[in-house]
């Protein structure tokens, strides 16, 4: 990577008009002081998946057509088996001719140095980041995970959210997972991913509607039953909140905001 440039997170996602999705773990603009603009596209890939090799095939000339630049996929790996899978090449072809060939950069844990002090860390957050996705299923996990974490608590807010996010996406499930979400606020840069700050704004969401939903039945009937009380508290789906906060400003008795039925104003639940 250029040592001076200018760097742009841009939405990962590569959706089609037609019903076809894919997402990229993350995607950047790079603008390098020093030489021609290109896209990253980065991608977490914790084991062998055959149907990868259409995807990241669609993601670079997707990229390319969107964003008329050359693109460079990068694939972060957990283990050297699949390290040595990703690296391809992928063909796309017939008869002997390829039409189209994907070759990824690949990181994993026999080229990635295992960061585990917080200077280093913080002299190069993005290694630091690739560390810590391709050693975590090292013993010293924890080491990493814990230097990039204080390096990302003494950077700017954006900085620290985005790597946050990354890594709460690359690491996938497991031990060096939940270690990271011990580390870190909730943050998010990727919409629809379920990451844990998702998962925090859906919970503080749903606090906010049990509140409203409460005090909208209180102000309207005067008190409400334990029971109703109850169950509004333990609701955490937003959705289901929402539709109850609708019905409890018509309804004229506590009960019916969990009801289908048709409330006294006529409106359809």
């Amino acid at each position: 990577m250029p040592t001076k440039a200018i760097i742009e997170v841009v939405s990962g996602d590569s959706t089609e008009i037609r019903p076809l999705e894919r997402r990229v773990d993350s995607v950047l603009r790079v603008e390098p002081s020093d030489g021609d603009s290109f896209m990253l596209a980065i991608e977490a890939q914790g084991r062998r998946d055959e149907d990868k090799a259409a995807s990241w095939s669609y993601y670079v000339a997707y990229l390319q057509a969107k964003y008329k630049l050359p693109v460079l996929l990068l694939v972060v790996c957990r283990n050297r088996t699949t390290a040595e899978w990703a690296a391809g090449p992928f063909r796309c072809g017939a008869r002997g001719w390829t039409a189209l060939s994907t070759h990824p950069l690949v990181l994993g844990p026999d080229n990635v140095p295992m960061i585990t002090d917080v200077a280093d860390a913080a002299r190069d957050l993005g290694m630091a980041a690739f560390s810590a996705m391709t050693h975590s299923d090292s013993r010293h996990a924890p080491a990493i995970l814990n230097a990039l974490a204080g390096a990302l608590r003494a950077t700017d807010e954006e900085t620290s959210l985005y790597y946050a996010e990354l890594l709460d996406l690359g690491l996938g499930q497991g031990q060096a997972h939940d270690t990271w979400r011990d580390l870190m606020k909730p943050i998010t840069y990727f919409p629809g991913r379920g990451t844990f700050r998702e998962e925090a704004y859906l919970e503080g969401e749903a606090k906010g509607q049990v509140a409203a939903i409460l005090r909208v039945l209180e102000l309207r009937l005067g008190s409400v039953p334990e029971e109703v009380r109850a169950r509004v508290v333990g609701c955490s789906d937003p959705d289901t909140l929402s539709r109850w906060l609708d019905r409890a400003i018509v309804v004229t008795e506590a009960e019916d905001v969990f009801t289908d039925k048709d409330v006294e104003t006529g409106a359809g639940a």
